[in-house]
This record gives C-alpha cells, structure tokens and sequence, in this order.
C-alpha cells in the first residue's frame, strides 16, 4: 500500500505569542483534526505528560508543544471553543491526558471510533480505518520517539501532522458514505475453531 504524506504546511508553535496566532487562524476553520503526542516511557508505572497537540485544516498542521508553552490561555480557548468541530481518534483518552496539564471546557469533539461503525467499520486502529476508507498506509514508525525532544525532526512533524489530518478525512468520507448510501458492509468471514 502507498504510505500516507501530508500535503499541506506545518506549524511548530513554541511560544505563547505563537499559540495565538495559531489559535486565530484555526478558528476560522468549522472543523479540525486532532491529535496528541506524549513521550514513551519504557518504565514500569512512569507516565509522561502529554508533550505536543496536533491541530490540523485540510492544508496547514500546527504542532502545539505543550511541554514548552503549558496549557496556556491560547490552547485553553481552542479546545474550549463551543463552535470549532475537533476530531480525532480515542478521545476519551486525549481529553483525559490534557486534562492533566489544565482544565478546559472541551466542547464540541467527535471521537471517530464513535462512529466508522455507522459504516460497517468494525477497525478502531487510525491505520486500518484510513486503508479500509482510503487504501492506503498510514506508517507509524515515529510513534515511540521522542516528543519532548528540543527539536522535533522531519520524520516527527510529518507523522505528527499526518495524525491530526487523516482525522479530518476520515470523517469527511464518512459523512459522504452515511449521505450516499453508496458503501457495502461485508460481514468478516467466521472462523470455525477447530476440537
């Protein structure tokens, strides 16, 4: 399968005064993807926190890192947005992991495992939702680096990015299939287990 590129600009944002431009930006937008990014732990019961939020159009990605700038009144305000549309993938646990560096009001967010089944998806992978859709590969070979690293390289940003952006294509298709009718749901073949 083609591996997945994002198209578009992408935005490190790492100050305050840079969130709220962003943040500006992005509000003119009805919708947009989103994604976090915490540093793995390769350590029994040491959790980090969340270190970068993705938040992407259909053509610009900014990278919000939060272990630089916190959650700081800028990124309150997006998340808190009673208007903007966020969507993204297992939310709860995003949501849940922000919460932890400050409080919001998390308003209108649309968690995709909630509704690819309304399309036959039975997948909550980011990966095998966007190949079942798309056909195509999303790689995650970045996902255990380092996130809170000084400077993310190219291969982060563009992961990052990718992350937020399938997001917002994922739910665009499924609303084109949910109005179209125009999708087929094939039962997953049953397996008989063998005495």
């Amino acid at each position: 399968m083609e591996v997945v590129t994002f198209p578009g600009r992408i935005i490190v944002i790492q100050t305050e005064q840079e969130a709220e431009k962003a943040v500006e930006y992005l509000l003119r937008f009805p919708i947009v993807g989103i994604d976090t990014e915490t540093r793995p732990s390769f350590k029994r019961g040491i959790m980090h926190k969340v270190a970068l939020l993705q938040v992407s159009t259909y053509d610009t990605c900014f990278l919000f890192r939060l272990n630089m700038i916190g959650m700081c009144p800028p990124v309150v305000r997006l998340l808190s947005h009673p208007t903007l549309v966020k969507v993204g993938l297992s939310l709860k646990d995003d949501i849940h992991m922000l919460h932890q560096l400050g409080d919001f009001a998390g308003n209108n967010f649309i968690d995709l495992q909630n509704i690819v089944g309304q399309v036959g998806i039975r997948d909550m992978s980011l990966q095998k939702i966007y190949a079942n859709l798309f056909g195509q590969k999303v790689s995650k070979r970045q996902r255990l680096t380092n996130w809170e690293a000084d400077v993310l390289n190219d291969p982060q940003k563009q992961y990052a990015a990718i992350d937020a952006w399938v997001c917002l294509k994922i739910y665009d298709r499924i609303e084109e299939l949910k109005a179209s009718g125009e999708y087929e749901v094939i039962p997953a073949p049953v397996v008989e287990e063998s005495n």
